[in-house]
């Protein structure tokens, strides 16, 4: 099989990161304070904090869905608004998101090449690794995956359409990515039965009406098909109740179909490509273990926010090298205490706070959460909440500056 070579081309053990815990969320205090973990959220740069994990995770996780940067050499923003017109992006309240910049394609190979190798490294025998792309990169990415999976355990190109203005006026429009899907080995996890989706009405219609439709073949009209690999799922943006505002979010139906077809109930699922979260999201409402990660303190915070409206109890992470740093004086917060309540009263632009309600001055454990609605904009400011000792909150703004409180 062919190698693709490029100029630096390498594979060198990276510095794994020194990972410091920094609290544990109890979605809505299930489980405060002694409920084991089932997610782990991560602030740190993605091959750094997979070196870290590599003596505990090495040949344990079932599934990788990874969304990387496309080598589209843009900048990303996110929209930090909240009950905008989305008809009118000049009125939209922007912040910076990530950015997709590269020296040239050599940087951006062995950025992939050095990541994918840890993947693998990361991977059970039975696991499955998914690679999101599009028409930038995804004929390099292919013989990249080649190399380090085996051409032969290539399983799946996957086209993910959609539909949306373009402003390609020169060809066709654009309107689709690709995703990539390689096993470690062959005997990997795929569950048919639970992506299944019900064949068309016209299809049940010409089977009943014809025993020769399918050439002798005759389906199981009531149990429905296992998909095809061309999947059509609407964006984010015309998905009002899915929106956080951060750029380039997956949906969620998209997700769960990778997830339940490539894992199982309490296997583990990692995508080292955060963003807004959506595979932790996902994979929490499945009942599967989770483990992801970004460098942007935005993606992190944006993932834990939405990972509060889940049963699971997840904790959160950084590299010891990142400074995860809280205001902890500001005239613009009040809070009230009373018979088991706690009420906020501020003029900040708050985007998610959380109570510890017996702060012992080291691990944040988090018994209490409220965000900011993604459509409406409205924050609830009262958290009921059973106060043990010491109590101490933690805020978020929508311009992602974060305060700490202990009362």
């Amino acid at each position: 099989m062919p190698i693709l070579n490029w100029n630096g081309k390498h594979l060198s053990p990276p510095a794994p990161a020194a990972l410091i815990q920094d609290s544990v969320l109890y979605p809505n205090g299930r489980g405060y304070p002694k409920a084991h973990t089932e997610g782990r959220v991560i602030l740190g740069e993605n091959l750094s904090v997979m070196a870290a994990l590599l003596p505990e995770y090495e040949g344990r996780i079932n599934l990788i869905y990874a969304d990387p940067p496309f080598f589209t050499n843009r900048k990303f923003p996110a929209r930090v608004g909240r009950g905008e017109d989305s008809r009118k992006p000049s009125k939209w309240k922007l912040a910076e998101g990530y950015h997709d910049s590269w020296a040239d394609l050599d940087s951006y190979l062995q950025f992939l090449y050095e990541r994918i190798s840890l993947m693998h490294q990361l991977l059970a025998p039975t696991g499955t690794m998914y690679l999101h792309l599009d028409w930038h990169a995804d004929a390099y990415a292919r013989l990249i995956l080649d190399e380090i999976f085996g051409a032969e355990n290539f399983i799946n190109e996957i086209i993910w359409a959609y539909h949306g203005p373009s402003p390609i006026k020169t060809a066709f429009n654009r309107k689709h990515d690709t995703i990539l899907s390689y096993a470690k080995g062959g005997d990997y996890i795929f569950n048919a039965d639970d992506v299944r989706e019900p064949y068309s009405p016209n299809t049940v219609t010409t089977f009943r009406s014809s025993r020769k439709a399918g050439f002798g073949k005759i389906p199981d009209l009531e149990r429905g098909k296992v998909p095809e690999d061309w999947w059509y799922f609407p964006v984010v943006a015309r998905l009002h109740n899915e929106r956080t505002g951060y750029p380039t979010q997956k949906p969620e139906a998209l997700l769960e179909r990778i997830i339940r077809a490539s894992s199982n109930k309490g296997d583990f699922v990692a995508d080292f490509f955060c963003g807004s979260g959506t595979t932790s999201l996902v994979a929490a409402r499945n009942g599967r273990k989770f483990i992801t990660c970004d460098e942007s303190i935005r993606a992190v915070q944006t993932a834990r926010s939405r990972l509060a409206d889940t049963k699971s109890v997840f904790s959160f992470e950084r590299d010891a090298s990142i400074k995860n740093e809280f205001a902890t004086k500001s005239k613009k917060i009040k809070v009230n205490i009373s018979e088991g309540y706690v009420r906020l009263n501020t003029s900040l632009d708050v985007d998610f706070w959380e109570v510890d309600p017996d702060w012992d001055g080291k691990m944040f454990k988090s018994a209490a959460q409220a965000q900011r609605h993604a459509r409406s904009g409205e924050l609830p400011l009262v958290l009921k909440i059973k106060i043990g000792g010491r109590l101490c909150i933690r805020l978020v703004t929508v311009q992602g500056k974060q305060f700490q409180l202990n009362i």
